[in-house]
């Protein structure tokens, strides 16, 4: 059995909505971010590269002209697509320009939903309203926040830039206006332990949260993490610590919670460590296993 199985994933959720899997097409609309381009810091967060999981930025295809290409890789196995936008900050930039942005992605009748990356510090009132506004239009909307923590100390030492209270005031205004929420955690961070990914876990379900992407850190080229990986300094999880830690995590969530992702993987050379995510299906199996032996989604709720 597969995923889908155990979890309330948001491929389930879609067939149960759309008839079918949603497919996101990622987007990279030229934003940069807070902690790099100065307003906070230069150089980003520890583990950041961009590169690792989106097209080179600076790009010069339009955004309409990677939607055309992202739905050609598709192969036609979905109908119905996600405008996702994906790289960097993608609530960093003046309103006008945002919705410019935005409304180009979603000009397509295919397109029929829209989910925003972004930090829990990026995003003011009226950005809220603009997202709002398109779900009020029918669209499917997620607000996708960059957590990976909600320990400050740990937010400190990977450079992040803000703290777990700009987290849940967001979490507050965006649900407030009907917007869902997906938050991102990553486990593994240094320093941290599982009983920290639990607290993590708990003080996010405490805030309100109606998605979850969970993935194990790992380290990639030009990030800052690479030099303490190259200098023996930095400890990453197994592939079996990682699927028993995610799996729990699964155990304790309420079954109406959709999970978007529970692991991830990089490509060689750009991934440096652990050697286990270069492989698309290993974690996923792993979490599988643990998950069909011990129990699914909600088990210890129940």
């Amino acid at each position: 059995m597969g995923l889908d199985s155990h979890v309330n994933t948001f491929g389930v959720q879609c067939r149960q909505r759309y008839g079918e899997r949603l497919k996101k097409l990622t987007i990279d609309a030229k934003f940069t971010c807070p902690n790099r381009d100065g307003t906070l810091g230069r150089g980003g967060c520890t583990f950041c590269n961009v590169k690792s999981f989106s097209h080179e930025h600076g790009t010069i295809d339009s955004i309409a002209e990677q939607l055309a290409k992202g739905r050609a890789r598709s192969k036609g196995k979905s109908s119905k697509f996600i405008a996702y936008f994906q790289a960097y900050t993608s609530t960093y930039d003046e309103y006008r320009v945002l919705k410019h942005k935005y409304d180009e992605a979603i000009q397509d009748p295919d397109i029929v939903g829209l989910c925003v990356g972004t930090r829990p510090d990026c995003v003011p009132d009226d950005v809220i309203e603009l997202l709002a506004s398109y779900q009020e239009k029918g669209l499917e909307v997620w607000l996708e926040l960059g957590l990976q923590s909600a320990n400050d100390e740990t937010l400190r030492r990977i450079n992040r830039g803000h703290g777990f209270s700009e987290y849940q005031d967001t979490v507050r205004r965006a649900r407030r206006a009907g917007i869902k929420v997906c938050t991102h955690l990553i486990l593994g961070l240094p320093g941290e332990t599982h009983e920290d990914y639990l607290a993590t876990h708990k003080a996010v379900l405490a805030c309100g949260v109606d998605g979850l992407k969970i993935h194990p850190l790992h380290v990639v080229e030009g990030s800052t993490m690479a030099k303490a990986w190259r200098a023996d300094r930095l400890k990453l999880l197994s592939l079996k610590e990682y699927a028993y830690s995610v799996a729990e995590l699964i155990r304790y969530t309420p079954k109406e919670i959709v999970f978007h992702r529970v692991t991830a993987y990089a490509k060689k050379p750009m991934l440096l460590a652990p050697d286990w995510c270069a492989f698309r299906w290993d974690g996923l199996v792993a979490i599988v296993d643990d998950l069909e032996a011990k129990g699914g989604q909600g088990h210890y709720l129940s």
